[in-house]
């Protein structure tokens, strides 16, 4: 089976962002199929080529998949209009491929929501299957968020939202509500199958080791709690959620506590002066490729989880920093409702609190430092969970399984 594959941030381990398209391309090429990856030039990724350029692309072999890179830089502190246009830039390259390379099945990987567009023309023009992978809803979130707020722009993805949806012959989502929000545009479930993201047991698994700690983080002390988050400072993500719970953490005299924000984005920097300007106890790190996050992640005591309040990111994410931590064994700190805090407090690995609320933030931090056993055994359950439930190859098999159905 030959895989046209179009995902526009692609990485692998070697970058500071998400693998989940090179764990199921490598899985894929073992299982004897061939894979041709397409991707852009996003700035926290790693896609394995660095020959020059020719012609705005550069192709090679990464572990057996075939890339394609386009010369379409991005990151996630461009701004509105640049990072739109790069968006339509990758989708309107990744046509032509996908009208002249051969293949008996094309997938496409959101975000951004014109990434289905190629998969679009190949099912009606080349008459090739469809599958379309949903990692969050659009125009739901921006709209939600109100950094899309034009009548006009919505309109036209929400169309271009439900041709993708429908000129797939099947649809993955990355998290049951995600798969509820396709079935609600008209599409069959027995068509929607459930893949969420996973966790890779070769690079991060319980540690004991601080030795890390003098290495990533020299200021913080040996005896000192760590929670980190890891990802991108934008407005989503809602990081004043942490820097309102660091003020409370001082308010009461918690200095033992240190919080650790590791990433990009368009707001980093007003969170730096923020925490500068109050003197909070938070460390800003740039990107950590995956392979040394482990590292990282054996030095610190919790992961956060932290988005804007904001419903519609409730329960329509699958974010991958959750399965980093778990697959690391650390405790879980989350502060919004829905799949991922259900899970959270039914597996007993960690605190869910409610959104807007520093002072139960700051509780369960607490919690978690004046109790290390506790705190281990939480660690502990979280790995089980991982292993039980969240398996890279047991979702491969899942992931596959979809493609090689579409295409038959």
């Amino acid at each position: 089976m030959r895989v046209l594959y179009f995902h526009q941030h692609f990485s692998t381990a070697d970058g500071a962002t998400g693998t989940r398209s090179h764990e199921m391309a490598r899985r894929l090429v073992a299982r004897g199929h061939q894979v041709t990856m397409v991707c852009g030039s996003y700035d926290a990724a790693h896609t394995g080529l660095d020959g020059a350029f020719t012609r705005g692309r550069r192709r090679g072999d990464v572990d057996g998949v075939d890339v394609i890179e386009l010369e379409l830089p991005y990151a996630n502190d461009h701004g509105f209009v640049r990072r739109t246009w790069t968006f339509v830039l990758f989708a309107f390259s990744s046509v032509w491929i996908a009208l002249r390379e051969p293949l008996d099945v094309i997938v496409a990987t959101s975000t951004p929501l014109t990434a289905g567009i190629p998969g679009i023309v190949a099912r009606w023009v080349r008459r090739r299957p469809f599958v379309f992978e949903v990692r969050d809803l659009w125009p739901e979130l921006p709209r939600a968020m109100g950094v899309i707020s034009n009548p006009v722009v919505l309109t036209l993805m929400s169309w271009l939202e439900w041709l993708s949806y429908h000129s797939a012959v099947r649809c993955i989502g990355l998290a049951p509500d995600i798969v509820d929000g396709i079935a609600a545009r008209g599409v069959d479930r027995e068509r929607i199958t459930l893949v969420p993201n996973g966790c890779d047991f070769d690079v991060f698994s319980p540690s004991d080791d601080r030795s890390s700690r003098a290495e990533f983080l020299p200021s913080v002390g040996e005896g000192d709690f760590v929670a980190i988050f890891m990802g991108a400072h934008g407005v989503a993500n809602g990081l004043d959620a942490v820097l309102d719970t660091a003020a409370e953490l001082q308010r009461r005299g918690r200095s033992d506590i240190r919080l650790v924000l590791i990433g990009r984005g368009k707001l980093k920097a007003t969170l730096m002066e923020r925490a500068a300007a109050e003197q909070l106890p938070v460390e800003f790190l740039e990107p950590v490729p995956k392979r040394q996050l482990a590292r990282l992640l054996a030095g610190v005591d919790a992961g956060l989880m932290v988005l804007a309040d904001v419903p519609a990111f409730y329960h329509g994410t699958s974010p991958n920093k959750f399965f980093d931590y778990i697959a690391a064994g650390l405790p879980v700190v989350n502060n919004y409702p829905g799949w991922l805090a259900g899970m959270i407090e039914d597996n007993e690995c960690g605190h869910a609190v409610p959104p807007g609320d520093p002072g139960a933030f700051a509780d369960a931090l607490e919690a978690l430092a004046d109790d290390p056993e506790a705190r281990r055994r939480m660690g502990l359950r979280a790995r089980e969970l991982a292993e039980r439930e969240f398996g890279r190859d047991q979702l491969a098999e899942r992931f596959i399984g979809v493609l090689e159905e579409a295409a038959r």
